[in-house]
């Protein structure tokens, strides 16, 4: 999932990709040039890095290669980031928080599992106008073991997270879990169908799979394991 400050840096970064071509690989840096936004040292980096990302690939680009692209040193980098890992990942507290707090808001009156995955779908609807970004970061991320090391421990805290706030509603723990895992498993099927299939709507596929697991629910025998 997209964090908050990457969905900054991806709307000046889609908007000039739009306006110059889609086809093109543009450096995101020259929105300095354009006199639009003046970015901050952190931002300076995200953007460098983002392009030399989608022109040579994640595990190709170096630190270094970074700050200079940037126009600031190695030692800046580390200032702001512990490692290239976290410029896909800058934010990730906050958009934890802020998912908790969709969750929060929608109180006690439905199923632990429908209000994860309402909470969800609420942040989707952010998403969409970052699909490229989406793209983009989402290839990057299925290109490198790290990074995929690095999404799913952001999964498991939101799983955390979800069951910590839900059982303070009074669902029973193994309840809130459940819920938490299901629902943030819906929202990755979703998430990759979207990025993968243009045209596609990300809440329109939250409720797709979101019926398919009521669907698959529904089928198991009241019984359970009993017999085997």
């Amino acid at each position: 999932m997209i964090a908050l400050d990457a969905i900054m840096i991806a709307v000046r970064y889609c908007t000039l990709c739009n306006q110059i071509g889609k086809d093109q690989l543009v450096n995101p840096l020259h929105l300095c040039d354009m006199g639009r936004w003046e970015p901050d040292a952190q931002s300076r980096l995200q953007l460098a890095a983002l392009d030399l990302f989608a022109r040579r690939g994640y595990d190709n680009v170096t630190v270094a290669e970074i700050a200079t692209a940037a126009g600031l040193t190695r030692r800046s980098f580390f200032n702001h980031f512990a490692d290239k890992r976290e410029i896909l990942f800058a934010g990730a507290n906050a958009f934890e928080e802020s998912i908790v707090n969709y969750l929060r808001g929608l109180g006690s009156g439905d199923t632990a599992l429908n209000s994860v995955v309402k909470a969800l779908t609420l942040a989707g609807l952010e998403l969409e106008k970052y699909r490229d970004f989406a793209v983009l970061r989402q290839r990057l991320i299925a290109s490198n073991v790290e990074l995929r090391e690095r999404e799913l421990v952001k999964m498991d805290s939101l799983a955390r997270a979800f069951t910590i706030e839900l059982t303070e509603m009074d669902v029973p723990k193994t309840e809130a879990l459940l819920a938490s895992q299901l629902g943030i498993s819906i929202f990755n099927i979703s998430y990759d169908q979207w990025v993968s299939k243009a045209g596609r709507d990300l809440v329109m596929l939250m409720n797709e799979n979101l019926a398919v697991v009521a669907k698959v629910f529904s089928n198991l025998p009241v019984q359970g394991l009993a017999g085997y």
